[in-house]
C-alpha cells in the first residue's frame, strides 16, 4: 500500500471536499511501511516531531488551524532530512521527495484555507 497526501477545504456547510491532486507523483506519502519506520520512528519523535509519529497507527489530518503549527515542524524537521533517512534505513532522496510533497499540500491547504490529509 502507498501512503498519500491530499489537500482539502471547507464547504459553506462545515463539510469538507478534496482539491484538483497534482501529479500522482506529487501526492505520494510513502509505502504503508513508512507510517512506522520513518514517519512515527523515535527519531522523528526526538526532533519534538509531533505530527508526523500520528502517522505510527492512524492517518494523519491538519486541520487549517493547525496549517501553521504544522508548517513550521517541517521547517524544523527539514534541516535533518538526511540524518533521518540514515537513521530509518531510507534513501535521502527518497524522503526529502515525500516530505517535499506533504509540505507542498500543507502549503496549498494554507494558501485555500484548508488542511491536508496524509493516508
Amino acid at each position: 500500500m502507498t501512503l498519500l497526501v491530499h489537500t482539502f477545504v471547507y464547504d459553506s456547510d462545515g463539510g469538507h471536499h478534496f482539491l484538483e491532486d497534482p501529479e500522482h507523483g506529487d501526492t505520494l506519502a510513502g509505502f504503508e511501511s513508512t507510517r512506522t519506520r520513518l514517519w512515527g520512528s523515535e527519531a522523528f519523535r526526538d526532533l519534538g516531531s509531533r505530527f508526523f509519529p500520528q502517522l505510527d497507527g492512524g492517518d494523519l489530518c491538519v486541520e487549517r488551524e493547525e496549517i501553521d503549527d504544522f508548517l513550521a515542524e517541517c521547517e524544523a524537521i527539514r534541516p535533518h532530512l538526511g540524518r533521518l533517512a540514515g537513521q530509518t534505513g531510507y534513501d535521502t532522496e527518497y524522503v526529502t521527495k515525500r516530505f517535499d510533497n506533504i509540505v507542498a499540500a500543507a502549503l496549498r491547504a494554507k494558501a485555500e484555507s484548508g488542511g491536508i490529509v496524509v493516508w
